[in-house]
């Protein structure tokens, strides 16, 4: 039996790559239920990710910042929102070592502020009715893990490395501080790498396609050894769906794709898609990969335990990581007009800075 159904929905960070998902998901399902998309726009996030649903009648956007009370506080107020569902955040590990005070302003003072409005809007007047507010975080809060250590859980302690997963760790206690508080109905949910359409191509899996299908030189940080586990984004979306409505308050879920990999192992499989997508001999790509200077404080292993989310709720990945891997390369090589618009001078800038000119 459902623990709660939606009416009116705030989606945070919803043009970004996670967000866009599942907005991509759940609009269309659910047509009976209003979704209010907002999100600030800032170089992440993207609305040419959600022209399918621009159009829905059960959608809208809105531009603006998380960390604003009054602009939250107004759209609690105009919209009713039963649900919140928190992807907002600034995500990528390098730019926070570069800049941590804008991941501590997004991703503390941005969910203290929702937390906040959600708590003035719907305890006001006493108990809350059928309302949830659904944090979505990461599996790098948990530190890092070394070769044959068991894989995270909802019950293994945090051990933040870096600003950006120091920020995420931040904001998991902030919410879990507003149900032990006040009663705010939330849950939590981590996470481990995603990957899939829509992903802006600062990150490993779109950056790697888009350059070796150019023949541009791959970096990998180190020697490549570092394990990530790999969750395809469409599973993603569809586990925080079960977890919207079937998850009870005040839990986490660990949520992962079962798909442990070295980096190289990953740059490589790109490699031979890419290769073999474009009908090119194989080991093409593969001569472009540049091993670059280790990033400061890069966690060696990450690994998500998913049996809580499978025993309680049923869910498990639908995609493998060798089908889901095909299908990204598949969707990258099909949309770079997609890739073109988005990769813009200053991310090209921002690129040339990282690796030293190989931009």
């Amino acid at each position: 039996m459902p623990q709660h159904t939606p009416t009116s929905v705030l989606v945070t960070g919803g043009a970004g790559f996670i967000g866009s998902n599942f907005l991509l998901r759940m609009v269309p399902r659910h047509p009976g239920v209003r979704f209010v998309n907002l999100d600030l726009l800032t170089y992440a996030g993207n609305l040419l990710n959600l022209q399918a649903v621009e159009d829905a009648p059960n959608y809208a956007f809105v531009q603006g910042d998380i960390a604003d009370a009054d602009l939250v506080g107004g759209l609690f107020a105009a919209h009713g929102f039963s649900t919140v569902v928190h992807f907002a955040a600034e995500s990528h590990v390098d730019r926070s070592i570069l800049d941590p005070l804008a991941f501590v302003r997004t991703n503390v003072l941005g969910t203290a502020t929702l937390l906040d409005a959600a708590r003035q809007a719907w305890l006001a007047e006493g108990p809350p009715g059928d309302v949830r507010f659904h944090h979505v975080s990461t599996d790098e809060v948990f530190g890092a893990l070394a070769p044959g250590d068991p894989p995270f859980s909802e019950v293994t302690p945090y051990d933040p490395h870096s600003p950006y997963s120091a920020s995420k760790a931040g904001s998991d206690h902030l919410a879990r501080a507003y149900f032990d508080t006040y009663g705010l109905p939330v849950v939590v949910s981590n996470c481990s790498n995603n990957y899939g359409p829509y992903q802006f191509p600062e990150k490993l899996v779109p950056l790697i396609i888009a350059r070796a299908a150019a023949l541009e030189p791959l970096p990998v940080y180190g020697k490549g050894e570092n394990v990530r586990d790999w969750l395809h984004v469409e599973d993603h979306a569809a586990a925080i769906e079960r977890i919207l409505f079937a998850g009870e308050t005040g839990e986490t879920y660990c949520v992962g794709g079962g798909a442990e990999r070295r980096n190289l192992e990953v740059v490589e499989t790109l490699c031979d898609l890419v290769d073999e997508a474009l009908g090119r001999p194989a080991g093409t790509a593969r001569a472009g990969i540049t091993f670059v200077t280790d990033r400061p404080g890069h966690d060696f292993r990450y690994a998500m335990d998913f049996s809580k989310l499978e025993r309680e709720l049923g869910w498990r990945p639908a995609h493998s990581f060798e089908d889901g891997m095909r299908d990204t390369v598949r969707w990258y090589l099909e949309h770079r007009d997609w890739l073109d618009a988005v990769m813009d001078a200053s991310y090209r800038d921002y690129y040339e800075r990282q690796y030293g000119g190989r931009g």
